[in-house]
């Protein structure tokens, strides 16, 4: 009978020893997906959580700023009286006078130089 105990016993004991390799194995399995699905996932230009919600606030603020940027300029507007139309008459005359022209400066020829005779 003691044979078939040390069976079993040596039988439990290979059968932990593989569950165990099977775990960690698993976990390996498991550690090397999640490291390439944040390759992947990172090549893809993707933001975290916190990074979008403080663009997403600065967007917000930019807005209501623009706002009352907008209600502002409104109002300034409207507090500025329009200039007054100028007269047909006036534009006609400005328009009908030509632009006086100067005449084009003329450039200087430059001048001609001879090199030193050497007394040889």
């Amino acid at each position: 009978m003691q044979s078939q105990n040390r069976f079993f016993d040596d039988l439990s004991k290979v059968l932990n020893g593989l569950a165990g390799t099977v775990a960690g194995v698993g976990r390996e399995a498991e550690a090397g997906a999640r490291e390439r699905a944040k390759e992947w996932f990172g090549g893809m230009d993707f933001v975290s959580r916190e990074e979008f919600e403080a663009v997403k606030e600065m967007a917000s603020k930019a807005r209501t700023e623009a706002d009352a940027l907008k209600k502002r300029l409104d109002a300034l507007e409207k507090s500025v009286p329009k200039p007054a139309a100028a007269k047909p008459a006036a534009r006609k005359a400005a328009a009908a006078k030509p632009a006086a022209r100067k005449p084009a400066a003329r450039k200087a020829a430059p001048k001609k130089t001879t090199p030193p005779k050497s007394g040889s």
